[in-house]
């Protein structure tokens, strides 16, 4: 496997620091304002982990490979693009490997299948590094408390990129500790067995992790976080009551997780790491090392529209705009606002992002645009459209009382699936009182958005399942609850998609590199076609 590596890191943690970790040395950067310094030295790792410093920026560095600083989380394309959501978008022939993504088409030389499974790799060769070595330093070096702390931090974000690869993968190497590359020719473990470590993880880090942080570690993994990461394990794993018990906790004290009261905050600059934030991923502009949020760009529509140039990938379908619940009063059409919120549409019943600016369908192939990832020019000018500094919310307390709804419908309490959906619900009709820019605030239109009160199992499920895609569209979930809704549900989302298999196409396939230097995994793939 590939480790390369490249790592500054957090927002409110200081990510001005950068480490480079190879398999076999440790090359240390600047910190904090000493941001163009040259090299200073190499390092290994018994000369690295030598003060307490080092090994906070030994932790720092794992969190790198989940930002958009980089087009190797390019998540996204799988998430979204894959899906019934999108389509790939961009000129012709332009990042052609996520085209063919979208048209179940991939092999094994494309270079999204390879980016992703490097770039996750890498968090965990990183997470692994901190984990053992942090773990053998003694108590004249760092506080006892600290370093419990960070090897948590380090397990659960092992944990959440092993939650990654197997969910695009499938089976895949499990890797504990570091290894030289002469050590890595190792057979893929099943995804019951990493989804058992990952558990493991997250259950070791949530006994240790802290509830919250003082402001200047924001963003760092807390206690809910992991317990979060577990109750979604639990959920993939259709472990039911062990999914809503594991998420129910993070309803009820010491934590303080709320709903934000409009839905937009939760995409927007001004109202980052907010009360729905379970786990942020941090981006800031400006940086050297560049720490940018590059999805500004990727996102946003074509040059020429007095917005700086946007190369308009991941373009929202009709499908999914027709899925938000709407209500006709007199002659005007009243939608879910969490339409107008998600993407950019003609005649919205919210202003366009940029003052002065009136959206238009001409801007893109299918009329639409992804809107919760982008900025307005106000905050990142035209000539740096790339350098977003808007942060990633990986798990929103919308998702885990979604989590909790599925669980208990699915587990036989409807009842109690019910409080939580319409949670969710409430929320979503009265952005019409808390959002001045919406259209009839303050009054919400009669009729829209009304409480769920069937109780039937299998109509509750499809109504969960709708809910799900509506709140949390373009947040990178929808084709990995397609694929663990089962065969079924996926092949009536892609009866019409020419290339399609279940069975087939559930996982991205291996990275041809990996199946050249791998032999274990060659084999494996083999034996499993």
């Amino acid at each position: 496997m590939k480790h390369n590596s490249n790592i500054p890191v957090m927002k409110t943690i200081k990510y001005t620091c950068i480490i480079l970790i190879t398999v076999a040395s440790f090359f240390l950067y600047s910190c904090e304002d000493i941001l163009n310094t040259e090299l200073k030295g190499s390092y290994t790792t018994e000369t690295f982990f030598v003060s307490e410093e080092n090994a906070v920026l030994s932790v720092n560095a794992a969190y790198r490979p989940l930002s958009f600083a980089t087009d190797g989380a390019e998540i996204w394309v799988v998430g979204d693009t894959r899906s019934d959501d999108a389509i790939k978008g961009g000129d012709a022939g332009d990042k052609a490997d996520a085209g063919d993504i979208d048209e179940f088409i991939e092999n094994t030389n494309n270079g999204v299948v390879a980016a992703l499974w490097n770039n996750y790799y890498e968090g965990i060769t990183r997470c692994n590094y901190a984990i053992v070595n942090i773990g053998i330093m003694g108590s004249e070096i760092i506080d006892s408390d600290i370093q419990s702390r960070l090897i948590a931090e380090a397990k659960f974000l092992r944990a959440y990129y092993y939650f990654l690869l197997i969910n695009i993968y499938g089976d895949v190497p499990l890797l504990l500790e570091p290894k030289l590359t002469s050590e890595l020719q190792i057979a893929p473990s099943t995804v019951s067995e990493i989804y058992a470590q990952i558990e493991k993880d997250c259950d070791e880090a949530q006994e240790v992790l802290p509830v919250s942080y003082p402001a200047t570690d924001v963003g760092r993994a807390t206690k809910g976080a992991a317990i979060a990461l577990l109750a979604k394990s639990y959920l993939y794993r259709e472990m039911w009551s062990d999914a809503y018990e594991t998420a129910l906790l993070l309803t009820q004290s010491p934590y303080t997780y709320a709903l934000m009261p409009n839905y937009q905050h939760n995409f927007n600059v001004n109202y980052e790491n907010n009360t729905e934030s379970v786990f942020e991923v941090q981006h800031l502009s400006h940086q050297n090392p560049f720490s940018g949020n590059l999805l500004n760009q990727v996102f946003a529509v074509p040059a020429d529209y007095g917005m700086g140039e946007g190369y308009y990938f991941n373009l929202p379908t009709q499908d999914f705009v027709d899925e938000f619940e709407t209500v006709t009063i007199g002659e005007t059409v009243y939608a879910d606002p969490r339409l107008d919120y998600s993407l950019g549409r003609e005649n919205a019943q919210l202003p366009w992002i940029d003052e002065g600016i009136t959206y238009s369908s001409q801007w893109t192939e299918t009329g639409y645009c992804v809107k919760k990832h982008l900025q307005p020019i106000s905050e990142v000018p035209g000539n740096t459209k790339g350098d977003g500094d808007l942060n990633y919310t990986a798990i929103r307390y919308a998702d885990v009382l979604l989590w909790i709804a599925e669980a208990y419908n699915e587990d036989g309490n409807a009842s109690m699936a019910l409080t939580y959906l319409n949670m969710i619900r409430k929320r979503a009709k009265e952005c019409f009182q808390t959002d001045e820019n919406l259209t009839n605030y303050p009054d919400i239109p009669a009729g829209l958005l009304e409480d769920i009160t069937v109780t039937d199992r299998n109509t509750l499920r499809n109504l969960i399942r709708h809910e799900r895609r509506t709140e949390l569209g373009f947040e990178f979930h929808r084709y990995f609850d397609i694929m663990r809704y089962g065969q079924q549900y996926a092949n009536s989302i892609f009866e019409d998609v020419e290339h399609f298999n279940y069975e087939e196409h559930r996982y991205l396939p291996y990275p041809q590199r990996e199946l050249d230097t791998n032999y274990e995994l060659r084999n494996y793939n083999n034996n499993s076609n």
